[in-house]
Protein backbone atom coordinates (compact mmCIF):
# COMPACT_ATOMS: atom_id res chain seq x y z
CA UNK A 1 0.00 0.00 0.00
CA UNK A 2 1.31 3.23 -1.17
CA UNK A 3 1.22 6.05 1.61
CA UNK A 4 -0.10 9.42 0.24
CA UNK A 5 2.07 11.74 2.28
CA UNK A 6 4.94 12.82 -0.04
CA UNK A 7 8.01 14.01 2.19
CA UNK A 8 9.95 16.67 0.98
CA UNK A 9 14.09 16.13 0.09
CA UNK A 10 15.97 17.24 3.35
CA UNK A 11 17.76 19.59 0.61
CA UNK A 12 14.60 21.51 -0.10
CA UNK A 13 13.77 22.16 3.67
CA UNK A 14 17.97 22.93 3.86
CA UNK A 15 17.47 25.11 1.50
CA UNK A 16 14.17 26.96 3.16
CA UNK A 17 15.95 27.12 6.59
CA UNK A 18 18.85 28.86 5.13
CA UNK A 19 16.77 31.41 3.70
CA UNK A 20 18.98 33.99 2.14
CA UNK A 21 22.31 32.70 2.49
CA UNK A 22 24.17 31.76 -0.07
CA UNK A 23 25.40 28.60 -1.25
CA UNK A 24 29.29 29.39 -1.49
CA UNK A 25 29.28 31.23 1.97
CA UNK A 26 27.15 28.31 3.51
CA UNK A 27 29.42 25.57 1.97
CA UNK A 28 32.91 27.28 3.11
CA UNK A 29 31.29 27.58 6.79
CA UNK A 30 30.60 23.71 6.55
CA UNK A 31 34.43 23.47 4.77
CA UNK A 32 32.29 21.65 1.75
CA UNK A 33 32.28 21.82 -1.72
CA UNK A 34 30.16 23.81 -3.28
CA UNK A 35 28.40 21.41 -5.77
CA UNK A 36 28.25 18.99 -3.15
CA UNK A 37 26.13 21.32 -0.97
CA UNK A 38 24.35 22.42 -4.31
CA UNK A 39 23.50 18.85 -4.77
CA UNK A 40 22.02 18.53 -1.47
CA UNK A 41 19.77 22.04 -1.93
CA UNK A 42 18.38 20.53 -4.84
CA UNK A 43 17.27 17.06 -3.93
CA UNK A 44 20.29 15.16 -6.16
CA UNK A 45 21.99 13.74 -3.20
CA UNK A 46 21.28 13.06 0.25
CA UNK A 47 22.05 14.44 3.91
CA UNK A 48 24.88 11.84 5.07
CA UNK A 49 25.18 11.19 9.24
CA UNK A 50 28.45 13.48 8.78
CA UNK A 51 26.45 16.20 6.85
CA UNK A 52 23.73 15.90 9.51
CA UNK A 53 26.26 16.40 12.12
CA UNK A 54 28.10 19.77 10.56
CA UNK A 55 24.78 20.50 9.84
CA UNK A 56 23.46 20.46 13.21
CA UNK A 57 26.42 22.49 14.81
CA UNK A 58 26.35 25.12 12.35
CA UNK A 59 23.08 25.58 12.27
CA UNK A 60 21.93 24.86 16.38
CA UNK A 61 19.85 21.59 15.50
CA UNK A 62 20.05 18.08 16.18
CA UNK A 63 21.68 16.14 13.70
CA UNK A 64 18.85 13.69 13.87
CA UNK A 65 16.31 15.57 12.64
CA UNK A 66 18.55 15.42 9.12
CA UNK A 67 19.36 11.96 9.03
CA UNK A 68 15.42 11.33 9.92
CA UNK A 69 14.06 13.57 7.56
CA UNK A 70 16.38 12.13 5.09
CA UNK A 71 15.10 8.58 6.15
CA UNK A 72 11.96 9.27 6.10
CA UNK A 73 12.22 10.42 2.13
CA UNK A 74 14.32 8.06 1.22
CA UNK A 75 11.85 5.15 2.55
CA UNK A 76 8.90 6.47 0.65
CA UNK A 77 11.12 6.89 -2.42
CA UNK A 78 11.32 3.37 -2.09
CA UNK A 79 7.89 2.19 -1.48
CA UNK A 80 6.99 4.17 -4.26
CA UNK A 81 9.17 1.77 -6.74
CA UNK A 82 7.32 -1.56 -7.63
CA UNK A 83 8.57 -4.99 -5.84
CA UNK A 84 8.36 -8.31 -6.05
CA UNK A 85 5.75 -9.79 -3.43
CA UNK A 86 7.60 -11.54 -0.34
CA UNK A 87 6.12 -13.84 1.64
CA UNK A 88 5.67 -13.84 4.95
CA UNK A 89 7.75 -15.87 7.81
CA UNK A 90 5.01 -17.38 9.64
CA UNK A 91 7.47 -18.94 11.84
CA UNK A 92 8.25 -15.94 13.22
CA UNK A 93 4.46 -14.15 13.28
CA UNK A 94 3.41 -14.25 17.16
CA UNK A 95 0.07 -14.93 17.76
CA UNK A 96 -1.58 -11.43 19.16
Amino acid sequence: MKSMHNPSHPGLVLRDYLGDLSVTTVAERLGIARAALSRILNGRSGISAKMAVLLGEALGTSAEIWVIMQARYDLWQAKQKPHRKIDTFPELLHAA
